[in-house]
């Protein structure tokens, strides 16, 4: 506040009525002026860094949720420049047409477009409609550009795609990411005759690409100009111009075609997605070549050839926007200054978007719940935004059904390799088995959400997976029960009932798991704290191996009896010892965990480096911290603080050195690249498990050689070959 205050009112420096623009505040007759700049410079002096003042009637909520006069992200009052759309309009803040000057209308109306793709991608980035899209004027007042067939075109689109981007969002619910994304605040957002927007791109591009065809013959100059019917007045630059437009329209009505193939039912309009998805990457490559014409013939705007953060192609700002126009119509709009995307930015916004649904129509529908489980980490390691996840989400889970047409106790029965028999029992309406299912509906529906929110929803859910195992086995033993006085298969029903609940709990400790590596890509972590999180992981993924080790032998053997013959079991006998691939990749995980763990467990016993100390959290209270929802779900059973003290007290690096974890994990991703050959994802992850092992086991043996004679050796751990696992750097300071 300013120094110059009297009565709780600031008041500029200078006191000249001619020059304020603050209006004067009629005194009443009980009013009493106080000067309280001395109040406030003794108040200054006395108050500390975060320090408050308290009072009867002002609490630190009442401060938190006060106005900062003059903050454009509070006060949005203060940079408004019009009150209403009807104010702007009549102040010419949104002409029809554009220009007078035809050739000048054409530029002004490209930079609209422009434009309006930086409000989408930053819309797109989690912004509120009403501050991105609709600070267009012309979208909120549809009806002015009626009489301007490629405004009212363009403009008529973007609202369609809009609403198909919300339809999409809200129905995946992955809306709670972004709050402000789905809500209009009761802007026009769909209009009569919007369903008609591409019949409309349609006659447009007709239009514009017979214009441009007929200005690259050679008998256009010759013709005269009523002929031609031109997008502008100057023959030279016509093809320019169209060219131009032509790449707009035709992304535009393309992406829209992407949107709506997407949307079909059981990934139907998968394959001429892809197709749209083609020519929109094209489309956008020619927009990036006018570039180069539209900053030439800029002489209708100020240019900004060296900002960056130009939000059009040819530099100029463009007409029919107003950024803060909307701050007080739409209540639910927070008062917030956001800065938009440039247009480059933008256009490499949805390359990104475009690709990441490519890869989205490219998966194949046939697989199983762990390939849909696998494709998700896949593709999250792409970084993707919120509507490419979205739809995601959307071809997954549809009706309660994977990918559209497999019920969820299919796809269990077939994860759990629960034999075929057992399906036409009653388990499937038991209520747990139902409630198994929408677990799982629930899981995937988590993993396409982005990294934070990923990990709050999977540490809550995992007690609802560790509940639901101890009711579906109370349920089995019941069903078991009750069919004891009645003839059916003993064995089978066993069988099934050991298998679900080892799946159960296979994916327990799959999404324990995935909840401590996200840890990792949140940077949740100090190294500190990397010695108690590799211990944890370490003895999830052991209890996450046995279990997959456990389904993978009883799906082999299920296997097996399905056209046997007696002669060919002796063959299979010398292959039971082996252990499954995916297991073995899982093992050197384990080995890296524990590596590091011991590693860093040694450094703290004998350096004393990397220990938890400080002046707020004990070593203890962080373990509690970090792992409290896996200690409230007891996973795994019976581990605690003082299990991770006692694996750790004694680490030295001559034991360590012994039995030296990393170079088991090295042995066995070498011996895993011939069972990988035809999986590049899984060779790649062979490749930063072997570079792992190979530079954390030097640095073991470099620190067991030199780290009790040379004090000046430092220690640090970085991910530059892993995104999970550590590895050690060994320098002198």
């Amino acid at each position: 506040m300013n120094d110059n205050t009297i009565n709780g009112v600031e008041e500029p420096d200078s006191v000249n009525e001619e020059e304020s623009t603050y209006p004067s505040i009629p005194s009443g007759d009980q009013t009493v002026w106080t000067d309280v700049s001395s109040l406030l410079d003794s108040a200054c002096n006395d108050l500390v860094d975060g320090e408050l003042i308290h009072g009867e009637n002002f609490n630190l909520f009442a401060a938190m949720s006060a106005l900062e006069i003059m903050d454009p992200k509070m006060d949005s009052g203060i940079v408004c420049r019009y009150y209403s759309v009807d104010e702007a309009i009549e102040d010419g803040a949104a002409p029809i047409p554009l220009s007078m000057n035809k050739t000048e209308d054409v530029h002004c109306i490209i930079d609209v477009m422009d434009h309006l793709l930086s409000c989408e991608a930053t819309w797109h980035k989690g912004h509120s409609l009403a501050q991105t899209i609709f600070s267009c004027i012309y979208l909120l007042r549809p009806d002015r550009t009626s009489s301007h067939a490629l405004l009212n075109s363009y403009c008529t689109v973007i609202r369609s795609t809009c609403s198909a981007v919300i339809s999409v969002v809200s129905d995946t619910r992955t809306h709670e990411e972004e709050d402000l994304f789905t809500i209009t605040s009761g802007l026009p957002l769909k209009k009569d005759g919007d369903d008609k927007c591409l019949s409309m791109l349609n006659v447009l591009e007709e239009t514009v690409s017979r214009q441009l065809n007929a200005c690259k013959s050679p008998s256009h100059k010759k013709r005269a100009i009523e002929d031609i019917d031109p997008l502008q007045t100057n023959p030279d630059l016509e093809v320019g111009y169209c060219r131009a437009v032509l790449c707009r329209l035709r992304f535009r009505k393309h992406f829209y075609h992407v949107l709506g193939c997407m949307r079909r039912a059981q990934g139907r309009g998968l394959d001429l997605a892809r197709k749209h998805i083609a020519s929109c990457l094209m489309e956008l490559r020619c927009i990036l070549e006018t570039e180069q014409f539209l900053r030439s013939n800029n002489k209708y705007g100020s240019c900004k050839d060296e900002n960056e953060d130009c939000t059009t192609a040819s530099g100029c700002q463009p007409i029919g926007f107003d950024s803060t126009l909307n701050s007080r119509l739409s209540a639910p709009t927070p008062p917030r200054s956001i800065k938009l995307l440039s247009w480059k930015k933008a256009v490499e916004y949805f390359e990104k978007l475009l690709h990441d649904l490519d890869v989205i129509c490219a998966h194949p529908l046939g697989s199983s719940f762990e390939g849909a489980l696998r494709f998700i980490i896949e593709f999250q390691k792409l970084q993707p935004d919120l509507v490419a996840r979205s739809h995601l989400q959307l071809l997954l889970v549809q009706d309660g059904k994977l990918y559209g047409h497999d019920s969820m106790f299919a796809v269990i029965c077939k994860a759990a390799a629960i034999p075929e028999l057992t399906k036409n029992l009653d388990i499937q309406k038991n209520e747990s088995f139902i409630h198994l299912g929408q677990l799982a509906i629930t899981l995937l529906k988590i993993l396409c959400t982005n990294a934070a929110w990923q990990r709050r929803q999977l540490g809550k859910v995992l007690q609802d997976w560790r509940i639901l195992h101890m009711q579906l086995e109370l349920a089995l033993r019941k069903e078991f029960e009750e069919r004891t006085s009645t003839t059916f298969d003993e064995s089978l029903f066993m069988k099934m009932y050991k298998h679900i609940l080892n799946w159960i709990e296979e994916q327990t400790y799959w999404i324990a798991y995935r909840f401590l590596i996200l840890g990792f890509e949140l940077e949740l972590y100090s190294p500190s704290e990397y010695c108690m999180v590799y211990w944890y992981v370490y003895v999830i993924l052991i209890k996450l191996g046995e279990k997959m080790h456990l389904r993978m032998i009883t799906d082999g053997e299920t296997g097996k009896r399905k056209g046997k013959k007696k002669k060919d079991t002796l063959k299979d006998a010398s292959r039971d010892h082996l252990i499954p691939p995916a297991v073995l990749l899982l093992q050197c995980h384990i080995y890296l965990a524990e590596g590091l763990t011991s590693m860093i467990a040694a450094l703290r016993n004998e350096h004393g480096v990397f220990k938890c100390v400080g002046p707020f959290n004990t070593e203890q209270e962080r373990f509690i911290q970090h792992f409290e929802l896996l200690q409230k779900a007891c996973i795994p059973d019976h581990v605690s603080y003082y299990s991770f003290r006692e694996y750790t007290a004694h680490a030295q690096f001559d034991t360590l050195v012994m039995c030296n974890y990393f170079k088991e994990a090295q042995r066995i991703a070498k011996e895993l690249r011939s069972s990988f050959s035809n999986d590049t994802t899984k060779l790649s992850e062979l490749k930063q498990i072997e570079q792992v092992a190979e530079h954390n086991g030097i640095a073991l043996n470099l620190i067991s050689r030199l780290g009790s004679l040379d004090p000046s050796l430092k220690v640090s751990f970085e991910f530059n070959h892993h995104p999970h696992f550590a590895t050690a750097v060994v320098k002198r300071s």
